[in-house]
């Protein structure tokens, strides 16, 4: 497979550098992580500001090594990364784009793509965490409507969103994968409640979601009734195959500060620390270029394959491994919030559960990849 750029992808890359080299030191501070309300407007003005230069529509009208290619360039440039647009922009926008009507892409891709809506993902439940499947929040049919009943956990950015990417059971009788739908639903709507979680790095990203008696329109459904469960492994194609992209490009700087900081302490006269450094550089130069073929795959199917859960399963104990070194690196400074790598170490323990836990990457590794058969 040829893994090599064409000049037009590397004129591409180097108009956007040019661009971010002029358009990065303009831009305001970052606000606090604590500060939402105050992360919301910097990172839609962010997204406004790409919208506004031509590379906003990079997740979906550009092909998926333009869509790689800015991801890197935007990450290695130290460009702020999607923040609160990340549902909208790596979840909700692709799905749309890939399996919404007309109506739908025009409704709801332009306000994304130019920073002007936050959108937050509804999928899991205190009973339906890693069995996504067995999601018990109801949706029925009144007229025109939805009418919408039950609870969601780790609902990311749900305390800032505008729009909601939500399962529900619009069958109870059927199979539990037949019986789903996903639906668009507008935050401010009567009968939502948010109450935020604060995680162990003390942020608050999550939020428990209360739904009673909740009216979504039927016209907010992406894809047919009951056909939920597919448009889900297309979003979640995304989330595995390719929304980790500009992690793995900053993983990557990551460890070459890492060797700096080593050999400035003293700590990389330790052959176990340095060979430790090593092997994750081999990690995750071997990851960029599975990502790479990822890509590439997409480019033929339109949506990544099932080689994002092999790519999401090794990335997950990958980033942990590296914050590990990294609290090798800094030695009693590893116990300082305040010190570089800290709260990133404390943020990688979720990432064997996020977007999947390793368990199910792993079934879905050995079920659809390797034709294991499935266990009883």
């Amino acid at each position: 497979m040829d893994l090599s750029y064409t000049p037009e992808e590397e004129d591409f890359r180097a108009r956007l550098r040019e661009w971010l080299a002029k358009a990065l030191p303009g831009l305001p501070p970052k606000p606090k992580p604590e500060d939402w309300p105050g992360r919301r407007a910097y990172d839609l003005g962010w997204q406004r500001t790409l919208y506004d230069a031509g590379y906003a529509d990079v997740h979906w009208d550009a092909s998926p090594t333009m869509r790689l290619i800015f991801l890197e360039e935007t990450e290695r440039a130290g460009a702020p990364y999607v923040g609160a647009n990340f549902v909208g922009l790596l979840h909700a926008g692709p799905t749309i784009a890939a399996e919404g009507t007309e109506e739908q892409r025009a409704h709801w891709l332009a306000p994304i793509l130019r920073g002007d809506e936050v959108w937050c993902q509804g999928f899991s439940e205190p009973g339906a965490g890693s069995d996504l499947a067995a999601l018990r929040t109801r949706a029925w049919r009144d007229g025109d409507d939805y009418v919408v009943s039950g609870s969601k956990i780790w609902t990311s950015h749900a305390e800032v969103a505008d729009w909601c990417e939500l399962l529900v059971r619009t069958d109870p009788q059927a199979p539990r994968h037949k019986g789903i739908s996903w639906l668009a639903m507008p935050m401010a709507a009567p009968g939502i409640t948010v109450r935020p979680l604060r995680t162990l790095a003390g942020s608050a990203e999550f939020a428990e979601v209360f739904l009673d008696e909740v009216r979504v329109p039927v016209a907010n459904r992406v894809g047919a009734e009951n056909d939920g469960w597919r448009v889900t492994m297309v979003t979640l194609s995304f989330e595995r195959g390719t929304a980790f992209v500009g992690e793995v490009v900053a993983c990557r700087r990551v460890l070459g500060d890492l060797a700096r900081a080593a050999r400035a302490n003293g700590t990389w006269d330790d052959p176990v620390l340095r060979r430790r450094l090593g092997r994750l550089n081999a990690e995750f130069r071997a990851l960029w270029r599975l990502t790479q073929w990822n890509v590439s795959e997409a480019e033929g199917r339109g949506v990544p394959g099932v080689g994002g859960s092999v790519f999401k399963l090794r990335y997950s104990h990958a980033r942990q491994e590296l914050y590990d070194a990294a609290a090798a690196v800094l030695g009693p400074d590893a116990l300082d919030l305040d010190r570089p790598w800290v709260l990133d170490r404390l943020s990688s323990l979720s990432y064997t559960i996020a977007a999947g836990t390793s368990q199910i990457q792993r079934n879905i590794v050995a079920e659809r990849i390797l034709g294991l058969p499935k266990g009883r």
